[in-house]
């Protein structure tokens, strides 16, 4: 083993040094190498970040992976009793032992506020301290919900970045309040802002604790929905499903009906399909890329072999076996293209750290770190096209002949 592991060593070493000695006939080559490994590299990167800002935009909506949802309703269209689904929903996730729950109702629930510029209907969305976790709801400014917020005489609100505006945008370190009317009246305390949703957007919005809500009124308006979710792994989501719905329904009033399902991208089919197409389509150009470069590799070591038959003859004259000449310069295509691999990789990684990269990716909670994979796929197939490269020069060193090369 020692003895096999020190020829190795010994064929990679002398193929470093004639690559060293003739570094300015190689260099042009390994210089389109070193690139096309980098974009190789770099797409295999991009692939990953561009499926993380996919599932992190739709966390924003559906849920995180895997995220089930609760939600009821009547055939008759009367009221639905809240209060006691609210209980019920409760003892299931603490028999099961569910650690992000949230109860939400939106877009049926407003406001009255007095801005400077007059009264203005604000939206109200009621949601749980989990849910902007559960949603990775993003924030321009401030925070959001933390235990113990329910208790405080000024309750804590989020607003929308346009009503933030219409108050004066006073800074959030000076503790700013808002002060609603109708049912839910009373002094809220502003501890956060979330960005509006494009140049358009108006929409003034309030993103209040759900039992702060429920605290000021005697009940939910007979059109507002209740939507209920949990988080769960996304591996034991098929078991647990079917058993939360059997739960909640066994405990539902009569003529109450229960829907029971996954709202998270991971459920919906396809949900890679768009990352995977680019890594490929990318993948492929870059591939040709490489391979152009390897052939251009090629071309120069072909030339530069017949430059070196008096030295291949020398060599064989002092007693280099055929393999041993046939595997240095084989290996002086591999090491070479390695070291622009190695080259290529470090320049992929450095690109895609800068800002302008991770400006595409503007909002990305939880950028990637560089993947381990994009390297490995670099470096083999910078070896690989190292090894196609190589293999006809090192024939043409092989069919020299001793007393033709001593010639020359």
């Amino acid at each position: 083993m020692k003895a096999i592991l020190a020829a190795a060593v010994g064929a990679i070493s002398e193929a470093w040094s004639e690559l060293r000695h003739h570094r300015l006939r190689v260099l042009l080559s390994l210089v389109g190498i070193a690139v096309s490994v980098g974009a190789l590299t770099a797409v295999v990167a991009l692939a990953d970040y561009q499926r993380q800002f996919t599932a992190e935009q739709s966390d924003r909506y559906g849920g995180r992976a895997a995220t089930i949802s609760i939600s009821a309703s009547r055939e008759d269209g009367a009221a639905i009793d809240q209060d006691a689904l609210d209980d019920q929903f409760t003892r299931v996730a603490q028999r099961y032992g569910f650690t992000d729950t949230s109860r939400v109702s939106q877009y049926a629930l407003t406001a009255p506020v007095q801005t400077g510029d007059g009264v203005h209907q604000a939206t109200l969305r009621l949601m749980d301290q989990d849910y902007p976790v559960m949603h990775r709801l993003a924030l321009q400014a401030g925070r959001w919900f933390i235990d113990g917020d329910e208790e405080l005489l000024a309750p804590p609100v989020v607003v929308s970045e346009p009503l933030w505006e219409s108050l004066g945008a006073v800074p959030l370190s000076q503790h700013p309040t808002i002060t609603l009317t109708g049912a839910p009246a009373g002094t809220y305390q502003i501890v956060g802002v979330t960005p509006s949703q494009g140049q358009g957007d108006t929409e003034h919005r309030i993103d209040m604790l759900y039992d702060t809500y429920r605290d000021r009124v005697d009940e939910l308006p007979a059109d507002a929905t209740v939507t209920r979710e949990v988080w769960v792994p996304d591996d034991n989501v098929s078991q647990i499903g079917p058993v939360l719905a059997m739960d909640l329904r066994a405990a539902a009033d009569d003529g109450v009906a229960l829907s029971v399902s996954r709202t998270d991208w991971a459920a919906q089919p396809g949900s890679t399909d768009s990352a995977a197409t680019f890594e490929l389509v990318t993948g492929a150009i870059a591939g040709l890329v490489l391979l152009l470069g390897g052939l251009s590799l090629v071309n120069v070591q072909l030339v530069a072999m017949r430059q070196r038959i008096r030295e291949i003859g020398v060599r064989r004259s002092f007693g280099a076996s055929a393999a041993r000449v046939f595997t240095s310069v084989l290996l002086e295509s591999v090491v070479a293209t390695a070291v622009a691999g190695v080259v290529g990789i470090v320049l992929a990684v450095a690109v895609l750290r800068t800002p302008l990269v991770l400006q595409m990716f503007s909002g990305l909670q939880d950028i990637p770190p560089f993947p381990v994979r994009a390297a490995v796929i670099g470096l083999v197939a910078a070896v690989l096209i190292g090894a196609l490269a190589g293999v006809l020069p090192a024939l043409v060193a092989l069919r020299v002949k001793v007393i033709d090369a001593l010639r020359v």
